[in-house]
């Protein structure tokens, strides 16, 4: 029990850029997940999409995306669009945690409000690779908050969503609850966050 317990609190180097890494050659991977429920500790993944940012570039040949076997989508199925026999058509966990870990080397992870994606990969890490990852995390969510409290403007509500969020920046509209859209359109926000922040360095807009 002592040797499983110390597998899964070993820290995994999956090549996080250091904190001193100019934003303007920063390599992000904007990564979104659709899940059974929102707590990693009992839900289960059902797709998997991401999205490499060079910069500020956005690189749409290293997509990807993948539906994740073994979810009982059950009633939710309207709400991921995949039905229960496209998710038990999918690919294992271990092969999408693989995938995933190789897209996200010498990457930082961005996400929308990504305590959701870090709980989820930190989860598949521990089950798949006996580790928990070494992440560095940019979160739009968090930008945002930062950058309306900066100008004295306070989030209520819906504020930070990320389809209003979107839509004050003149971003169109996209479906949701499609992890590859919800990707790309994590990283379109970041993309245009950064024309108005003061960021130097990844150290000025990490969330951890």
């Amino acid at each position: 029990m002592w040797g499983r317990w110390g597998r899964a609190r070993r820290r995994a180097d999956w090549g996080a850029p250091d904190s001193s890494t100019p934003v303007n050659d920063l390599a992000l991977l904007a990564v979104d997940m659709e899940a059974t429920n929102l707590d990693p500790r009992t839900g289960d993944i059902v797709s998997i999409g991401w999205v490499p940012v060079n910069g500020g570039t956005i690189d749409l040949s290293g997509a990807g995306y993948f539906i994740v076997r073994g979810a009982q989508v059950g009633e939710d199925a309207h709400v991921h669009m995949l039905t229960q026999d496209m998710v038990d058509g999918g690919i294992e966990l271990e092969e999408a945690a693989t995938h995933l870990r190789q897209a996200l080397e010498g990457r930082a992870l961005l996400a929308h409000f990504a305590q959701l994606e870090v709980g989820f990969i930190e989860k598949i890490s521990q089950q798949v690779f006996g580790e928990r990852p070494e992440l560095a995390v940019v979160d739009t969510f968090a930008l945002e908050r930062r950058h309306m409290e900066r100008m004295g403007t306070y989030p209520r509500g819906e504020d930070l969503r990320l389809a209003r969020v979107r839509q004050r920046y003149g971003l169109p509209r996209y479906g949701n609850h499609n992890a590859l859209s919800d990707a790309l359109a994590c990283a379109e926000l970041y993309v245009a966050q950064r024309g108005i922040t003061r960021a130097v360095t990844l150290r000025d807009v990490r969330l951890r």
